[in-house]
Formats: C-alpha cells, structure tokens, sequence
C-alpha cells in the first residue's frame, strides 16, 4: 500500500508507556474508534473532510502491517521468526501529524530458525527442518494473531471477515516484500513472499500476487484502504477498486 509508512524504528524489549502492547489493544475494541478519531481529525486538516471507510481501512492496514513487518524483516533478514502473539508485539503511533505506527517492538525473546542458524542452541530457540517448515510457522504465528484482530476490530466495523482477512493477505505478502526492499534485495523479498504464501491457505484470500512487470514488481491487492474515497484524494498504487 502507498499509503504505508515505513517503520522508523524496529525494537526488542519493553517499551516505554506511550507504545501500545497489542493484546490490550485487542482486549478493547473501543480504542480503535479512538485511534480513528484521532486520524479523522488528520484527514479533515488534509481533505477537507474524513471518511469512516477511509478510517477503518487505514486503521485496518496500519495494524496488521506491524506483526506483517517484523515477520517479514527478521524472516528474510535472519532466517528466524518470533512470538506473534498479541502479547509479545507493541507498536508506536506517531503523534507529529498522522497517527501511523512508527515504530515495532518484539516483547518476548522466543524465535523459531534453522539448524544452521548460530544460535540454534539458545533456550529461546525452535529449531523448524527447513525453510519451508519455517515459512509455515510464519504463516501460522501470523494468522493465530490476524484472527484475534479480525475478531476485535470486527466489532467495531462495517467489513466483513472476507475483508478483514484480504487485507490480513496483503499485509502478510508485504511484510515479506517491503524486508526484501529495505534490505536491498527486493527479488528476495519476492521469494520469501512466494514461499510465505505459496498458493491459497485458509485462511488467506489468495497466494502470493507478486509478479513481474515492464515496471518492476507489483501485486494484486486483495483489499483496499478507501483512501480514494477522500476529496480530491488520489488512488493508492494498483488500488483494487479504481485499477485494473
């Protein structure tokens, strides 16, 4: 998603108090409403006017590209992957402007690698056979913790579960294709994508999109944030509602 921030600061350890754990966020679906109150305000200083579809679809994409992000990252950058849990992940939210997470925090020091991997011995450590076993532990953590959202948010919003668990898929393929980009490596973002994703696993909406094109790679989203809906807004890039 264009509209994506890119995650300033990438963390292990307790946060301080202004980062949220988002366990308790989930436990209170009604801090969503807060969180989009305080980007309806950002919208209505930059369009004019805010959307509550434009809201809910920001909100939607911006959380589960945390969990997405550290996943992809330390996937693609070490071979190894941590605690999604709910309770093992935190998030910053920017308070200059629009109210995006800034920043990750991995909370608990239990991560899954390969054999070859040197600290494989550590007590922290899974040892998976291979990286496809990896890549499936991935795909599990990661849906465990895309479920307790789609349960939460969904109570305080009009999307569906197809919805919810598209724009679940897109940020589980971005995660792994945005690690490959930062990292300079961007067709090895794209494989980790097509290993993460291989082809349609319930419950995810698609396999992996990611193809390439005269202008390099691009994907087909599942899911879309409603930022056209916004006055004078332009579209995200390959939006799927206005693009073909």
């Amino acid at each position: 998603m264009s509209r994506l921030a890119s995650t300033s600061e990438v963390r292990f350890g307790t946060p301080t108090p202004d980062w949220t754990i988002c366990s308790e966020l989930l436990a209170e679906p009604a801090r969503f409403d807060l969180w989009r109150k305080d980007l309806a305000e950002w919208m209505a200083e930059q369009y004019g006017e805010s959307d509550d579809r434009a809201t809910a679809g920001y909100v939607m994409g911006w959380y589960l590209h945390v969990p997405g992000t550290i996943a992809g990252l330390l996937f693609h950058t070490a071979r190894r992957v941590p605690s999604l849990k709910p309770t093992d992940i935190a998030f910053r939210l920017n308070t200059a402007g629009r109210p995006h997470p800034d920043g990750i925090s991995v909370l608990c020091d239990e991560f899954a690698c390969l054999p070859d991997d040197p600290a494989s011995n550590h007590p922290a450590a899974t040892v998976v056979a291979n990286e496809a076993a990896l890549a499936a532990l991935l795909r599990a953590r990661y849906a465990a913790h895309a479920a307790q959202f789609v349960a939460s948010f969904g109570q305080v919003v009009r999307f569906g579960r197809r919805t919810l668990w598209a724009a679940a898929t897109d940020m589980l393929e971005y995660g792994a294709w945005a690690a490959g980009r930062v990292s300079g490596d961007e067709p090895g973002g794209v494989t980790d994508a097509a290993l993460i994703l291989p082809e349609k696993l319930e419950p995810f909406v698609s396999a992996s999109t990611l193809h390439l094109s005269d202008e390099g790679w691009k994907r087909k989203r599942n899911s879309c944030c409603f930022h056209y809906v916004l006055p004078e807004a332009e579209p995200c890039t390959a939006c799927p509602r206005t693009c073909s």
